[in-house]
């Protein structure tokens, strides 16, 4: 009796396929937080923005009432004025200096690990401590006004005058966010070719024209990326200011920026939640418009 070579046949097997879900049980705890503390309260400000709500009280809709009123609030006129300055006093500084300094760590010499520690120690420290540090220093009777005097200037009110105080917590916002920036202009310089810079060098360039004619176009993407971070942070600024100049936002209120000045609106037993939401609606527009400004003037000088 002849038997097949090729033996038995068998039957082609089915594969279900199943929808995975390992990977939404990973991401539920993430989007679980995003939700509850992203989304959510984004929705809630909008909607809360067209109504009358306050603290205990849930409020009726109101239409377009408080963008209104916002109109001929001195308070808010002034926060956006101070918030404004602030972008334009900080954000320079910050895609600049940064840059420089990145330029001056660069290099493997020794001990110059000591010197990016030392000048990334202001990001990690807490901004409270920073700011109290600050305070110190700059009081009538602290540290630099005693050296003032000393020299013969005299006391100088850093905190008690409007502007000089509002340039103090800018000069903070630099001092702290220029590590964090410098790190960043570090990961993009580690990618400029040198060929370039030893090109130039060959054709007679010195350092400062290699700067401007090979490290700032190698860098100009990031650049705009640091000063979109910084104006979107700059915008919203708020520690640096009320601890320097209070609560009540200064001599008179006048240093007073639209984030403190929905701090100061929504918050408390008698909060004005719909007024304050429609401040912070209003904070989120100019954000979007600031970072979309950069981007596109970035795109407009790279064409």
């Amino acid at each position: 009796m002849l038997m097949s070579s090729t033996g038995p046949r068998t039957r082609p097997v089915r594969v279900r396929r199943h929808l995975p879900t390992s990977p939404w049980v990973f991401a539920a705890p993430g989007l679980l937080i995003i939700g509850a503390f992203i989304l959510y309260p984004f929705v809630s400000t909008l909607v809360n923005a067209f109504t009358d709500r306050r603290t205990l009280i849930p409020g009726e809709f109101v239409g377009l009432a408080n963008f209104r009123e916002l109109l001929h609030d001195d308070m808010f006129w002034i926060g956006l004025r101070n918030s404004v300055l602030y972008v334009l006093g900080v954000v320079p500084a910050l895609v600049i200096l940064p840059l420089l300094l990145a330029l001056l760590v660069q290099k493997n010499i020794p001990g110059i690990t000591f010197f990016r520690s030392a000048f990334y120690t202001p990001v990690v420290a807490s901004i409270v401590v920073v700011g109290l540090i600050w305070v110190w220093l700059l009081d009538e009777r602290g540290l630099i006004n005693a050296l003032l005097e000393a020299v013969g200037v005299g006391r100088v009110g850093f905190l008690s005058d409007q502007w000089l105080l509002l340039m103090s917590a800018m000069a903070v916002t630099v001092w702290k966010g220029l590590g964090y920036y410098m790190i960043i202009y570090l990961a993009a310089l580690a990618n400029v070719p040198r060929e370039l810079h030893e090109a130039a060098a060959v054709d007679g360039a010195g350092a400062v024209r290699r700067f401007f004619a090979v490290t700032v176009p190698a860098v100009r993407s990031t650049m705009a990326l640091v000063g979109a971070l910084s104006s979107v942070a700059a915008f919203k600024v708020f520690s640096e200011v009320y601890l320097m100049a209070g609560p009540s936002g200064g001599p008179a209120g006048e240093d007073t920026t639209l984030v403190m000045l929905v701090q100061r609106t929504g918050t408390g037993l008698t909060g004005r939640v719909g007024y304050a939401s429609a401040i912070s609606v209003v904070v989120f527009v100019v954000t979007v418009a600031l970072m979309l400004l950069v981007l596109r003037a970035d795109r407009r000088s790279e064409s």
